[in-house]
């Protein structure tokens, strides 16, 4: 069986292990190579969350970092986490900042491929149903994913049951998601072959991270119980809390019988170049973890028990980690289980701290869980599950008055000339009107200009001007010279 391979080496590697730390210019020094090595798919960080941070904390403007993920990898898909909303912790943008944010986007070149998890089809079904037909249009293919939990009502028949609805929106691919790393051998077993079955023939992928140590085991399963599409990266940026990676996958379906339709010669250049921008820039390497069980009780990802830590140690109880961890298992019971994804995760783990930090249980509320409460997330949130007890307690609180009302409000369809007039008006391009409406303001855009052109990272394929940037970095180097047969270039440090 020939063995397919999606690539998230750019966006969920990166966002796994480096914080979405990944830079422009280490995508422009890979992305030629990668183009080349036969993915199906590869992932890159085009989305407004990714936006921000490429923005906010690399000064960076994304817009570029667009073209040059479009210019250097033309001929393979590219996608990325696109939901009915820029940013997954803010309120929904009006109809018309999304379809221009991401008509701009698959105009770029940069963006084929709209990918959805299955905790947004509430919303797509209700608030969003535009969407899918928005890429549909702008020609773009859809893949949906169901992510994995395990709860009461995470069934088997639950998941064949989504797989039959999500049917509706014609995907041309669906994906099972486990975010948290939290499949099993046995367990696929008896889920895959479900959801394949459900799916009426639309092709089914496989996306796990290596939390817990078996995703590279669930990997091979999968492929035994035929499923050929699986979602892996390239180190430094796999294992760890990442995907697997492509080196040990395709090596063992290889051994297993299967063919590995992916290059890997080509590959291990890229694994080279990224494994010395990690070490240049003191950025972690993903690394095999040992088997963790308390990941099964509490299913945070891990991306978000490191932000977790970073918080209480600024409230000063860092050392109350684990209470937190055990109230967020309790919250997540009363809510109904939502899924642990993002953002659903990053609430229930911010409500458990304060409720370990206040000393009473729902004292002081978030305004997300109100909004859980009310169902603005959808079915799948768990909202039809939640503790009643506790439902009536929020629904009852001032807050949740003023969230609805502030809910009617933004989900009118603000005509985009009036945006526009308050963000520059007809002056501002697109690109530059749209970077203001996610920052809210000029301020961070002005900063980012202001930091200059992004920092650049050669290639392998240029080792001679790599060697000389690297030279020119040492006061005491004062000339470097070059020969080649007759042909002789002297290089003087004037510093």
């Amino acid at each position: 069986m020939d063995v397919h391979f999606v690539d998230t080496t750019f966006r969920d590697g990166s966002q796994s292990l480096w914080a979405s730390g990944l830079r422009s210019g280490m995508i422009a020094a890979t992305a030629q190579a990668m183009d080349r090595a036969g993915f199906d798919v590869i992932e890159v960080p085009v989305g407004g969350i990714y936006f921000k941070k490429f923005i906010r904390d690399l000064k960076e403007n994304p817009w570029d970092m667009a073209r040059t993920v479009a210019k250097l990898m033309p001929n393979t898909v590219k996608s990325c986490m696109t939901p009915g909303v820029i940013h997954p912790f803010e309120a929904p943008p009006p109809r018309s900042i999304v379809e221009l944010f991401y008509t701009r986007l698959v105009e770029t070149g940069a963006l084929n491929r709209a990918q959805f998890t299955c905790n947004t089809f509430g919303q797509i079904k209700g608030a969003f149903p535009w969407i899918i037909p928005l890429f549909r249009n702008l020609g773009a293919q859809i893949s949906l994913a169901l992510s994995y939990t395990i709860s009461p009502r995470h069934t088997d028949e639950y998941y064949a049951q989504k797989t039959r609805e999500i049917l509706a929106f014609k995907p041309d691919s669906i994906y099972l998601k486990d975010q948290g790393g939290l499949l099993t051998v046995d367990r696929l077993r008896t889920l895959l072959p479900l959801i394949v079955q459900n799916a009426n023939g639309v092709p089914v992928e496989l996306h796990s991270h290596c939390t817990t140590g078996l995703a590279p085991l669930v990997y091979l399963e999968a492929l035994s119980l035929g499923v050929d599409t699986l979602h892996t990266a390239v180190p430094p940026l796999a294992n760890g809390s990442s995907q697997p990676s492509v080196f040990n996958v395709a090596s063992n379906a290889r051994l297993l019988g299967h063919t590995p339709r992916v290059d890997e010669g080509i590959l291990r250049p890229v694994a080279e170049r990224l494994t010395a921008m990690a070490m240049q820039e003191q950025l972690p390497i993903g690394v095999p973890l040992e088997y963790d069980y308390a990941q099964y009780i509490h299913q945070v990802p891990g991306g978000v028990i490191s932000n977790l830590r970073h918080q209480l140690a600024e409230m000063r109880i860092l050392d109350r980690l684990d209470e937190v961890l055990e109230e967020s298992v309790q919250v997540r019971r009363e809510l109904g289980y939502p899924i642990m994804i993002t953002p659903h995760s990053q609430f229930m783990v911010t409500q458990s701290a304060i409720n370990v930090a206040t000393g009473e249980r729902y004292k002081v509320v978030i305004d997300e869980l109100i909004l859980f409460a009310q169902g603005v997330y959808g079915e799948d949130s768990g909202y039809t599950w939640m503790d009643p007890n506790l439902k009536d307690r929020l629904l009852g609180m001032p807050r949740a008055k003023e969230l609805r009302e502030l809910g009617a409000r933004q989900h009118r369809d603000i005509p985009l000339q009036d945006i526009r007039d308050q963000l520059g008006g007809p002056g501002v391009s697109d690109e530059e009107f749209l970077l203001r409406y996610i920052m809210k303001g000029r301020d961070e855009i002005e900063a980012m200009h202001a930091a200059g052109p992004p920092r650049q990272y050669f290639n392998a394929a240029m080792p001679l001007l790599t060697l000389i940037q690297e030279l020119d970095k040492h006061r005491k180097v004062r000339y470097v010279q070059v020969r080649r047969g007759s042909d002789s270039v002297l290089i003087r440090n004037r510093a």
